[in-house]
């Protein structure tokens, strides 16, 4: 195992998250998770009301005894979903660790934390990230420009933003944007991080509830297979590129409004994608991890992989370095 101050206060295995996304944030996926030690967290929205996510808890619960969270983004919306209903089908169910992320989450962080249950916030810049803690969170996930869905935009990458965050905070860190083996999980924490929190990776396993054609294409992809849209909307999103990504880019270079494109962007557009297996029938969520993505392993491969090649190097070629200066320094042969 490899400890840090984040499994210690969360209570897991290893220092790894699977954090929230949509339509793939379910049962299958985070149980799966919580068995191989880390932590899955269910994405709330997946579900279509408060009473099918409290269903969905029951039965992630008869998959694994082990610790998991929920998701709860909040997004501006002319038609908000119920997030109060939602935030209250989550602390009746019994959840005890919740990750947040989206506009304004200060009512809703104050009412997990008022009846005991731990908060992670997604941030993409530092700013965000002292809020978040003068809020109270437990700990705060640092989305670099890497990350896929929301990178913010400041277009900082996650090599200046993750130990700009550690310098500055005093609640663990994980760091989120680019990270899908045991590599990355060493310079997160290197870098001043206590674990990370991965998305397009967990996608590329047995367990994601997408469409092998999917899969396939995360692992053929390199990491220049992404798009960002929304750039002139100033929501800025990375996503996968395909015919509709890159229909979308040349709108915008048009001029046109949202409401010009919303009919290629819906979300339910892209939901009937993944289950049908058409790369380009809407868009979907990747970073630029792809280009670090060679096969679609179990989620219990993925994250032992991923530990023992952290340990492997942190002990090994990192370790032989060290030793090596201090030999040098010796004056041994």
């Amino acid at each position: 195992m490899l400890q840090t101050r984040f499994t210690r206060e969360f209570g897991i295995e290893h220092p790894i998250v699977q954090g929230g996304m949509m339509w793939v944030g379910v049962a299958e996926l985070v149980a799966a998770v919580a068995e191989a030690g880390a932590l899955g967290c269910l994405t709330a929205l997946t579900q279509p009301s408060p009473e099918a996510l409290v269903r969905e808890i029951a039965r992630t619960r008869e998959m694994t005894d082990k610790p998991f969270g929920v998701n709860l983004t909040i997004l501006p919306s002319l038609s908000p979903p119920p997030y109060a209903e939602y935030r209250a089908a989550i602390i009746e169910s019994g959840i005890t660790i919740v990750e947040t992320a989206g506009h304004r989450p200060e009512e809703h962080v104050s009412h997990f934390k008022a009846h005991g249950v731990k908060v992670i916030h997604k941030c993409t810049a530092v700013r965000h990230a002292l809020s978040a803690q003068r809020m109270g969170v437990d700990a705060v996930s640092i989305d670099g420009f890497e990350c896929a869905g929301h990178p913010g935009e400041d277009d900082i990458p996650g090599l200046i933003l993750i130990p700009a965050a550690a310098e500055r905070l005093s609640v663990p860190i994980l760091a989120s944007g680019g990270f899908g083996d045991g590599r990355g999980l060493v310079a997160a924490l290197a870098l001043g991080a206590d674990g990370i929190n991965m998305g397009t990776r967990f996608c590329a396993t047995r367990e994601a509830p997408i469409h092998e054609n999917f899969k396939q294409a995360l692992v053929a992809n390199d990491e220049r297979a992404t798009r960002l849209i929304f750039r002139s909307y100033r929501n800025s999103a990375r996503v996968a590129r395909n015919a509709i990504s890159d229909e979308v880019v040349a709108a915008e270079a048009r001029g046109l409004a949202f409401e010009e494109i919303a009919h290629l962007v819906k979300g339910a557009r892209g939901r009937e994608g993944l289950v049908s297996g058409d790369l380009d029938h809407g868009i979907w969520t990747a970073g630029l991890v792809q280009g670090l993505i060679h096969d679609v392993p179990s989620v219990a491969q993925l994250v032992e992989r991923i530990v023992i090649e952290a340990k492997a190097l942190i002990s090994g070629r990192l370790a032989e370095m060290v030793g090596a200066d201090i030999d040098a320094r010796a004056g041994v042969a």
